[in-house]
């Protein structure tokens, strides 16, 4: 059983996330809904033989199947406009990191409160200890406040990366020549991990991001010490 669950996702640790979570529930059922009355009626087609005359050309019967689909178009969009807003707003972040993509590891720059630079390395596999998890720890990871605003300067030095961490629901592609800017706000303390999800070159899949998420005065103590 525990072996069975470390093969599951982490659990969502951001606002972001949760709206996207919501988001994919509802318009599940939405589709889900879609399908079943759809196969409901291909069953009946198949089954009985509707030859009325009231049935072959009624207008009334061409305004539904018009209007219902463009009804559920609304109900999918409101919900993943809002969401879409949300992602990109940024209000008064805590904390700024710039974050450059390589190939292949990532570099980080802690620019708020002194000039705090490092490299972040996957760990290969004969180095990692039992608890960890192979392709996916870094030798340097990125440590942050829990419950508070952090902003991410995203850049490449060489091609298109993405920087992508699943369980906060944030994604930013690194584009040579150009600053992306994305936010995100964890909700409690832990370990959370990421890999660049943008095919760019033979070593895509050795440059993995990791988080961890600390209380406020533990984070004031690391600076401090770094």
């Amino acid at each position: 059983m525990a072996t069975w669950s470390t093969l599951n996702f982490q659990n969502a640790n951001s606002p972001i996330m949760e709206q996207l979570i919501f988001f994919h529930d509802h318009t599940m059922m939405i589709i889900l809904t879609i399908t079943i009355s759809v196969t409901y009626m291909m069953l009946l087609v198949m089954i009985k033989k509707f030859n009325s005359r009231f049935t072959l050309e009624n207008q009334m019967i061409e305004f539904v199947w018009t209007l219902m689909p463009a009804l559920l178009l609304i109900f999918i969009a409101l919900p993943s406009l809002k969401i879409l807003y949300m992602l990109e707003e940024t209000t008064k972040p805590s904390i700024t990191i710039k974050t450059i993509g390589h190939q292949w590891y990532w570099s980080y720059e802690y620019s708020d409160f002194k000039k705090i630079e490092f490299d972040s390395y996957m760990k290969p596999s004969n180095e990692i200890n039992q608890n960890e998890f192979r392709l996916l720890e870094t030798d340097n990871k990125i440590v942050i406040p829990f419950n508070n605003q952090t902003r991410m300067l995203m850049t490449s030095s060489d091609v298109i990366h993405s920087w992508t961490i699943p369980t906060l629901g944030i994604k930013i592609d690194a584009s040579p020549g150009r600053i992306n800017q994305g936010n995100m706000i964890t909700n409690r303390p832990g370990l959370f991990y990421g890999q660049c999800s943008e095919i760019c070159g033979a070593n895509h899949s050795f440059m993995p991001i990791m988080i961890e998420s600390i209380d406020i005065k533990s984070f004031i103590n690391w600076i401090k010490k770094y």
